[in-house]
């Protein structure tokens, strides 16, 4: 079990911190998702069928969705205790928070057309890009052809850029 989890937990992990964006609540999800693996394995819910890693992150999908119904998202941090001492760090520095500042306002364009695009295409994206399947994975996953799976991406793609067209966004650093 624990080679299993050693394997898929970079892909795994990745996506649900990507949805959930939220480290500690990730590492919940992350760990939950394993717990349902594991239970299921040993009550022979799954069988053997080489779809291990899109059974698992449809596992974990489920999980983000429950996750996300159950409470509200709260992006928030307190320093009230002081602990972090962002004036005199190196991490910190002009050139660090404006680097930072640029590549997070990069990202939440890309979340932003991401998020414009139909619920097919967007899978798709988040399935390939954040999660790191391959089409074969997507298709399986979702199922529907390989053939499909790569027409979703095309047109995600071609949608993204046309958005970013009309709205004059250049996503570079």
């Amino acid at each position: 079990m624990e080679v299993l989890i050693r394997r898929h937990r970079r892909r795994v992990f990745g996506y649900i911190l990507l949805l959930i964006k939220n480290h500690t609540t990730a590492e919940d999800v992350f760990q939950d998702t394993f717990v349902k693996v594991i239970n299921s394995l040993k009550e022979g819910k799954y069988t053997d069928n080489g779809k291990f890693v899109s059974w698992v992150m449809r596992i974990s999908h489920n999980l983000i969705i429950d996750h996300f119904r159950r409470e509200k998202q709260l992006n928030t941090f307190s320093n009230d205790d002081g602990v972090v001492d962002i004036f005199n760090s190196p991490r910190f520095s002009d050139k660090n928070v404006e680097e930072h500042l640029v590549y997070e306002q990069i990202l939440s364009e890309v979340r932003i057309l991401v998020d414009t695009l139909p619920e097919e295409q967007k899978e798709v994206v988040l399935l390939r890009h954040y999660a790191g399947l391959s089409f074969k994975e997507i298709a399986e996953q979702t199922n529907v052809s390989i053939n499909t799976a790569l027409g979703r991406m095309r047109y995600a793609l071609i949608n993204m850029r046309k958005i970013m067209e009309q709205k004059n966004l250049s996503l570079t650093l």
